[in-house]
């Protein structure tokens, strides 16, 4: 009789569960050894894994997949050669499983304090990229979580590749396979179980579009660590150094469009607009953005008239909405009303200004002189990330080891009895 996708899902769930209590109480040196065994396998893998890469990226030329999706699947030799030094920097990176800190005394005689654990089983659903495996195995691993990693259908054979070498990983250092499974079906009902697990998964992180994105967080049973969009704003205030605001709104847009911490609304004082605008509307044309603007600033410059659409899409392109704004207030309004909490800066000399807006703009980071295109695990100093989350509960802005454990209270005494009420 076939194994149901259902009853397949529940046993990666229960295998997943018993390895996690296994990882949980793994040593570093022993992850590290894992994670370092697993870099030596995949560096001799090479041969295998590109094959089994041109298999999917032949289905996906077969299937009509976009150039773009193509080549986010392709595992050329830079990007396994990435793959393997992003597992030996993982190896490098702090442990937080078991740090203890607050420790305090109470005028009972107990200690309080709060220790560091895991979070558990983490599901991850990702599309497109076979080196998210790689990320996210490596994430979990470290921070002593099992995970159940289910891939996009157009890098199966790809995913697969990549699951057998960190197999070798782990099993070198004696861990249990389970630690890390691959989602073997490319049957879509095995999401629909992942995310509807709770006594076996703790956590969804969902890596993908807007549209994957929404269906986990509409039907999952399971916490789930995310964000939808990346709206992200630059306010270049009334007392901004006008060549650095520029600088810093040039590099927020053009670093790289498709990255979720892309500026997509560039808002401009009214003071400021008519000696900030045209030069910087230029620097923008040279790169071939399409600009976007509210009344006031086709005033100023020439661009085409932005709809009230525009204030709330992430466009990922090279096209760029901005509106002039009577100062401060009205940005951290716009802000606040048409952003994705995920991260905005402002451009300012004064204190007061900087001070107000990395206080009241509610987003997961606030910057100052400095482009939203730093919202990144990597250049945090987390080493990594495995997502960025705009959610208030647990997690908040790049997501990396600490934010794949949680704490709990430890209480030491030495005998001492709570007293009558």
């Amino acid at each position: 009789m076939t194994e149901s996708v259902l009853d397949y899902m529940s046993r990666l769930g229960r295998a997943a569960r018993e390895a996690s209590r296994v990882i949980a109480r793994a040593t570093t040196a022993q992850k590290n050894r894992a994670l370092l065994a697993a870099a030596d396998a995949l560096d001799a893998a090479r041969a295998q894994l590109t094959e089994a890469n041109e298999k999917d990226l032949a289905a996906g030329r077969a299937n009509g997949l976009e150039p773009a999706l193509l080549d986010r699947l392709a595992l050329t030799p830079a990007r396994i050669d990435s793959m393997i030094e992003g597992l030996r920097q993982v190896a490098t990176l702090p442990d937080p499983v078991g740090a203890i800190r607050d420790m305090s005394s109470r005028p009972s005689g107990i200690q309080i304090g709060k220790m560091r654990v895991p979070l558990g089983v983490i599901g991850i659903i990702y599309e497109s990229r076979p080196n998210v495996t790689i990320d996210a195995a490596s994430l979990c691993l470290k921070s002593g979580n099992a995970t159940i990693l289910r891939g996009g259908s157009e890098a199966i054979h790809s995913n697969r590749a990549i699951a057998a070498c960190i197999q070798k990983g782990l099993a070198d250092a004696g861990l249990p396979a389970a630690v890390v499974q691959v989602v073997e079906t490319t049957d879509r009902a095995a999401v629909g179980a992942l995310i509807s697990m709770p006594e076996f998964v703790d956590v969804i992180v969902p890596r993908g579009g807007k549209g994957l994105i929404e269906r986990i967080s509409r039907d999952a049973r399971v916490p789930v660590i995310k964000h939808l969009d990346g709206i992200c704003h630059v306010f270049v205030d009334a007392q901004a150094d006008l060549d650095k605001a520029r600088s810093i709104a040039f590099n927020a847009k053009c670093y790289r469009y498709g990255i979720c911490g892309a500026m997509e609304t560039l808002l401009v004082d009214a003071s400021v607009a008519a000696a900030f605008l045209p030069a910087m509307a230029a620097q923008y044309r040279e790169k071939g953005v399409e600009l976007r603007g509210c009344e006031r600033t086709r005033e100023v410059i020439e661009a085409l008239p932005a709809t009230e659409e525009d204030w709330s899409t992430e466009y990922l392109a090279p096209i760029l909405s901005i509106r002039v704004v009577d100062g401060l207030e009205q940005a951290i309004e716009h802000i606040n009303h048409y952003g994705s909490h995920h991260t905005d800066a402002i451009v300012t000399e004064h204190q007061g200004h900087a001070r107000r807006f990395l206080a009241e703009v509610d987003s997961s980071s606030v910057m100052l002189n400095a482009p939203t295109c730093f919202a990144d695990g990597f250049e945090y100093g987390l080493g990594a990330e495995i997502g960025i989350s705009t959610d208030k509960l647990h997690a908040r802005g790049p997501v990396g080891l600490e934010g794949l454990t949680c704490e709990k209270y430890v209480v030491i005494g030495d005998g001492q009895l709570r007293g009558q009420a």
